[in-house]
Parts: structure tokens; C-alpha cells; sequence
């Protein structure tokens, strides 16, 4: 029997909940009903999905592709929905939108870099407060182009913090692909701060899980920082419809898509859970529309 199939039923609800809710953001994006931007996560979703449970409790820090990160951390696919469209029951209010969130200890930024030094505070807070609590921050393979990185892995190493680095390394920044604009590897940076490196290039969310509990465990418990870097792709454009790649290139990426293999392997499973998800997204995004403006005031 294949891992896949002892997926658990909220695991895979969960991944197809995150599919089907960027593909509606970007259609109401499409229709003019989101202001600013919207930068989906189409393609990794399986991701977060495989390190919530791991990281419960935890200091979570994301990133502008954040979506994913907060439905799977936080359980709030419907507090999402209202921040993005700025009504009733956002939990930011509205102001935060779609990059900027920030419930309980989750936490995301639009600014490239900005969460790891912040990142690297919270894991010293954890130490000297609240020991076992980790700090994890998804970066994605281009945020290896900000200096602050470096200094925040520097010191996390030096002072031995409970720091998890997730990279999602979806092969390009933007519109530019990896190889022309990082120099050597990951895992090369890793070492040059004697901070563990794991590389996965699987999709099952339970073999990510059983790989990286020890992983996890030892940033926990004896405070070794370790970065996990994730060989993923980027299936949508890197923000609404700004994707310079070629068709032949995309047909190749969606042929790599964890869906198209869940959904071979686990058949009719699949297929239920993905109707019940493309309705319940569907009713969601009905029910949130038609809620109220949210509302923000200096005191709040």
C-alpha cells in the first residue's frame, strides 16, 4: 500500500480547501472584487499541510504566497477570505489583505527577508520564556538575495535558537529562474552556518511528516537550528497574471502537480473530497461577500 493512501481525510480536505480557495481568489481578483494583489500558492499547498501538525503551538512566519500557510496553520479558511475582501470578521480588520497577517502566533509580510531576523527574536523569546516553543519562517528560493537572511542565520547559529527555516523552492523569483540568480546551493548556504539541511522532492504529506518529525524534534528539544528545503513548483503566475513561461513549460509543471497524483492514486476518495471542497469554497466565498465592510479604528 502506497503512503498516500493512509492520507488522513482532514489532511486531504485541508489541501484541496487550499486549492480551491486560490483559484477563487483568483477569480474574484479577475472580477475587480480584490484590490492590490494576489499571489497564490497553486502547486505547494501540500506543504504547510505537512508541517502543521509538527509545528502546533509554534511561532509561524510567512511570506507574500502565504495563503496556504495561514488556512493550514490557523484553521481560518473563512477569516482569509474576509481579510482579502475586507469584510466583516477579517482578523486584521481588512487592512492586512491578502500579504500582512497575523492571528494568534502566525504571522506573514510582503517584504522579502523581513520575517527571518524577526523570526530569529521570537526563537530567543522561546529560550529564555517559553522553552519548546520553535520559530519557523517559509522563505521562498529568491528571498536568498536579502543580506538580512544571512544575518539571521548567523545568529541563530552562534546563540544555538530554536529556528526552522522552510524553503519553497519553486525554481524561479518571480519571472527569473533560480539558476540565474542563486549562486551554488541551499544546502551549501546551510553549511557555511553549520546549520542542518534537509532537501525533500516528494508531494505525499505523509511521507514529509514521518521525514521531518526528527527534524522538528531536534530543533525543539536541543536547539539546533536546520533549514528544510522543499523542491516544489509554482504553478500559477508569481502575482494575478504576471507569468512570462512558456505553455510548453507550464504543461510540464502541471504534470508535476500533486493533485493530478493524488488523485490517481486515491480515486474515488479524491474525487469526493474535492466536490465537497469546490462547494464548500464555493458557499464560502457567497457567504463572505455579502458580509458587511470590516471596519478599523486607531484604537483597535
Amino acid at each position: 500500500m502506497s503512503a498516500l493512501n493512509t492520507i488522513e481525510d482532514s489532511d486531504l480536505n485541508t489541501l484541496l480547501l487550499i486549492r480551491h480557495l486560490e483559484l477563487a481568489l483568483l477569480d474574484l481578483f479577475a472580477a475587480g472584487e480584490i484590490n492590490g494583489t494576489i499571489h497564490t500558492c497553486l502547486g505547494q499547498e501540500y506543504i504547510p499541510v505537512a508541517l502543521s501538525p509538527l509545528l502546533k503551538g509554534d511561532f509561524i512566519f510567512s511570506n507574500h504566497r502565504g495563503h496556504g500557510h495561514y488556512v493550514a496553520h490557523t484553521d481560518d479558511p473563512t477569516g482569509l477570505l474576509a481579510e482579502i475582501l475586507g469584510r466583516e470578521g477579517a482578523p486584521c480588520s481588512g487592512v492586512g489583505g491578502s500579504q500582512h497577517l497575523h492571528r494568534g502566533g502566525f504571522h506573514s509580510t510582503g517584504v522579502q527577508g523581513e520575517s527571518l531576523p524577526i523570526a530569529v527574536g521570537a526563537a530567543l523569546h522561546s529560550t529564555r520564556v517559553q522553552p519548546g516553543r520553535i520559530a519557523a519562517v517559509y522563505i521562498g528560493d529568491g528571498t536568498f538575495g536579502e543580506g538580512v537572511v544571512y544575518e539571521a542565520l548567523n545568529i541563530a547559529s552562534l546563540w544555538q535558537l530554536p529556528l526552522l527555516v522552510i524553503v519553497e523552492n519553486n525554481g524561479i523569483a518571480q519571472s527569473t529562474p533560480t539558476e540565474r540568480h542563486l549562486a551554488g546551493t541551499v544546502a551549501g548556504r546551510a553549511a557555511a552556518f553549520d546549520i542542518g539541511h534537509h532537501r525533500l522532492t516528494t508531494t505525499n504529506v505523509v511521507q514529509i511528516r514521518a521525514e521531518l518529525a526528527p527534524v522538528v524534534s531536534r530543533v525543539r528539544i536541543h536547539h539546533m537550528p536546520a533549514i528544510v528545503e522543499f523542491a516544489t513548483v509554482r504553478l500559477g503566475p508569481h502575482s494575478k497574471g504576471d507569468d512570462t513561461r512558456s505553455a510548453d513549460e507550464l504543461a510540464s509543471l502541471r504534470k508535476q502537480d500533486w493533485f493530478g497524483h493524488y488523485a490517481e492514486q486515491l480515486g474515488r476518495r479524491f474525487a469526493e473530497s474535492d466536490l465537497r471542497q469546490r462547494e464548500h469554497v464555493a458557499a464560502l466565498v457567497n457567504e463572505v461577500r455579502q458580509r458587511p465592510l470590516a471596519t478599523w479604528g486607531a484604537t483597535r
